[in-house]
């Protein structure tokens, strides 16, 4: 395996307090211990992660992902983003979290699940642990099955966009949410592959806090 692999052996906590506590996210102050570089104070945001998912199906022959538009209030603005959502269900396998979101948010199943990329949102403040999933061998919900959506989710837009038009979207700077941006050019990628780089839709996650050892 490449040496370009990121690993993850946190450095010792002496001390840890909750700043401030939120509906989704909490803000804590570490005080840790880097050995030659000091003892120093950071503080960060705790977020239970995210799953992403690139829905994806040919028409006519030419591969489509399915894009959403969704009112973000912190951005102000209506953005381009891909389904998703949290991790807070207690126990809840990352990728059934994923199959989860897709039915609530756009009244789909998959029936093929994929591992694409995994990231985090700024680990330096804000290390929002995502998975982004690809999707594929979809169905629609069964009737009187879907997802009573609410707030935001209420204006969700869906679009179905062939795979190389959203790629272009991104490099234009059209689209500017980052998992989408990450989703969007890591299928592109993966596909010119072969579908080769593709994980599990278990595989393992040690990024995540919960699913580490």
């Amino acid at each position: 395996m490449s040496d370009l692999t990121d690993e993850f052996d946190p450095l010792p906590v002496l001390d840890s307090t909750v700043m401030f506590e939120g509906m989704i996210f909490d803000v804590r102050r570490d005080t840790v211990d880097l050995g030659a570089g000091g003892v120093v104070k950071r503080d960060y945001i705790e977020h239970p992660g995210a799953v992403v998912i690139v829905a994806l199906r040919p028409v006519e022959g030419v591969e489509h992902i399915l894009m959403i538009r969704q009112y973000r209030h912190p951005a102000g603005g209506h953005l381009w983003e891909l389904p998703a959502g949290l991790l807070d269900i207690s126990g809840e396998p990352p990728w059934q979290a994923a199959a989860r979101e897709l039915a609530e948010e756009v009244d789909l199943r998959a029936s093929r699940w994929d591992v694409l990329a995994d990231s985090f949102a700024s680990p330096g403040a804000f290390p929002e642990a995502a998975r982004i999933f690809l999707a594929r061998d979809l169905t629609d919900v069964p009737d009187g099955a879907e997802h009573e959506r609410t707030g935001e989710e209420v204006g969700i837009r869906p679009l179905w966009v062939p795979l190389e038009d959203a790629v272009r979207a991104v490099l234009a700077g059209q689209v500017h949410n980052a998992s989408a941006i990450i989703g969007v050019l890591a299928a592109a990628t993966s596909r010119s592959l072969g579908w080769a780089t593709l994980r599990p839709a278990d595989a393992p996650w040690p990024a995540h806090p919960s699913q580490r050892g």
